[in-house]
């Protein structure tokens, strides 16, 4: 698969970039310094480097992982050069009370757009695939399954279908569940589901 990671030069967008080079994908950094995407890329030995608008171009998959409060505004900066589903992985922390990131993304883009990874932390991430699940949920099966495809390399546990984009609301939800359990226990919490096949 080839994927392009806009916002690759954050914590999240490099460790899941890392991963997905380790795991055998042509793997494009995005950011809106070009600069800085090339100097990324060599860092984790990604395919190459370049301007947001770029690196979308020619790949299978683009991997929103800006941080929240710049998502909005890089999906509307993109949609004229969008042409392949967007996975979102961004969140809000506190939680929106309404609706999603994800779901809000998908109104501003003319592509099918999924959302996941919400549970999976940049710090382990970076290190090695996490001993976790990751979810992802989406309205489009073909990105759902592309989504799922790429969530499935990047942790060692399941990459598991959480149902219709409308269940971001509750994996966005998820990252400040999980923020909260970390600060209160000093903890590393990551999710496992059990009771599945």
């Amino acid at each position: 698969m080839k994927v392009a990671i806009v916002g690759g030069t954050g914590d999240f967008g490099l460790a899941l970039a890392a991963r997905l080079v380790e795991a055998g994908d042509e793997v494009v950094i995005g950011s809106r310094d070009a600069e800085r995407a090339r100097e990324k890329a060599r860092e984790v030995g990604a395919a190459g480097g370049m301007a947001n608008e770029d690196a979308v171009l020619g790949v299978d998959l683009v991997v929103l992982a800006t941080n929240a409060g710049a998502a909005l505004s890089t999906a509307e900066a993109l949609r004229p050069v969008l042409a392949v589903p967007v996975l979102s992985v961004a969140s809000e922390i506190p939680p929106r009370v309404e609706g999603s990131l994800a779901e809000e993304t998908a109104e501003i883009v003319d592509v099918a757009v999924a959302a996941g990874l919400h549970s999976l932390a940049a710090g382990k991430l970076s290190r090695r695939r996490p001993d976790e699940d990751a979810f992802v949920c989406g309205d489009d099966e073909a990105a759902k399954a592309l989504a799922l495809e790429l969530a499935a390399k990047v942790v060692a546990g399941r990459a598991l279908d959480a149902g219709p984009l409308a269940s971001a609301r509750a994996l966005e939800g998820l990252t400040a569940v999980i923020v909260n359990l970390n600060k209160r226990y000093k903890g590393h919490a990551g999710v496992r589901v059990t009771g599945l096949p």
